[in-house]
């Protein structure tokens, strides 16, 4: 039997197994890093006096379909993801 963990949603609490919760923070942890990134850059085509919001979501698109890009985010949220957990269990022993 998988090991289970509880997921809190809107104050629920699910008993899921690990790796599901660990690959849902995973997910999450990307889509937030994506949301800055597209605050970034259409806030960027507001302070350019030629810019406009929805060239910068064209460029915010370009850049987030990049395999390079999206691997990074990917890989740097599995790793902190990870790290908080090895070191959550360091504390407790």
């Amino acid at each position: 039997m998988a090991d289970k963990t509880v997921l809190a949603v809107r104050g629920k609490r699910v008993s899921v197994p690990k790796a599901f919760k660990r690959t849902l923070q995973v997910a999450i942890a990307v889509g937030l890093t994506a949301m800055v990134a597209l605050a970034i850059v259409v806030g960027n085509g507001f302070l350019l006096a030629k810019g406009k919001p929805l060239q910068g979501w064209d460029i915010w698109l370009a850049f987030i379909n990049r395999a390079d890009i999206l691997a990074t985010m990917v890989l740097t949220a599995v790793v902190t993801v990870l790290f908080v957990y090895w070191q959550r269990d360091q504390e407790r022993k």
